[in-house]
């Protein structure tokens, strides 16, 4: 029997891709927006590619803000694109 895999959509290119190959950005009960590395925080998550073109793209169209169902302040962007960018040069 084949185990299914997980699949989610990014939500700055609208691919379907395996759930590990995708970044969790979650909205926590306290409406605090983070980068879920572990994937198994509690919180409404978004999904999005390891690029920051697909990030870009998802604050543009806001398909962030509609996943996380918030308004999410220009700083926490630009603090979440520092994040990503350290992650993908790793």
């Amino acid at each position: 029997m084949n185990k299914k895999i997980p699949m989610r959509q990014c939500v700055g290119c609208g691919e379907m891709k395996n759930k590990k190959d995708l970044l969790r950005i979650i909205r926590t009960a306290e409406n605090e927006i983070l980068l879920d590395l572990t994937g198994k925080k509690n919180g409404r998550g978004a999904y999005l590619c390891f690029n920051t073109e697909c990030f870009s793209r998802a604050v543009k169209t806001k398909g962030l803000e509609r996943s996380l169902k918030v308004t999410i302040p220009k700083e926490i962007i630009e603090n979440l694109e520092k994040e990503m960018k350290s992650i993908e040069t790793r």
